[in-house]
């Protein structure tokens, strides 16, 4: 029986923009993210984490995006299909999440199809309109701007210990 070593995180290059891209058009043609551009990938490479496999292939990525000086967003959450239900998606969200904490946010927001998921990490539904900062940044010039589907979460990052991956309790 084969054992598959984890993945290494890592802050993405503009060298790796192409591969980002890759993964991300790929997960939207699946219906579960909206396309990105690739200049705009690479604009922001270092922006990203990325999840990389003993043969130096990326196998998932993640976005933490400012949209305030309190509140950053998770994007482009993705994990290669072989890849998903190990972990590696956990892990780059406690990577962005540790990150958002360090360089100062207060809280920590996604949109997501798939709510469970980020409800499991700590992250609580809200009305989008608890997010203006999301809908001027990006959500206005959207062409699904008010049929989107996606589910607006947030998370305070103050409730998180930066060790763990999941929410300390009370």
């Amino acid at each position: 029986m084969t054992t598959r070593k984890h993945p290494t995180l890592r802050t993405a290059t503009r060298r790796d923009a192409a591969r980002i891209h890759e993964l991300i058009h790929r997960h939207a043609e699946e219906g579960h993210l909206l396309t990105r551009e690739l200049s705009e990938i690479t604009t922001h490479a270092d922006r990203f984490v990325v999840a990389v496999d003993g043969r130096g292939a990326i196998v998932a990525c993640g976005e933490l995006a400012p949209l305030s000086s309190s509140l950053a967003e998770i994007r482009s959450l993705v994990v290669g299909a072989s890849r998903r239900r190990t972990g590696v998606g956990q892990a780059i969200v406690s990577e962005l999440r540790r990150r958002a904490h360090l360089n100062g946010y207060d809280e920590l927001c996604v949109f997501a199809h798939q709510p469970a998921y980020f409800a499991h990490l700590g992250f609580s539904i809200v009305p989008h309109t608890w997010l203006p900062e999301k809908i001027f940044v990006n959500c206005r010039t959207c062409l699904l701007f008010r049929n989107c589907g996606q589910y607006a979460m947030v998370a305070d990052l103050d409730s998180f210990d930066e060790r763990s991956e999941l929410p300390l309790h009370a």
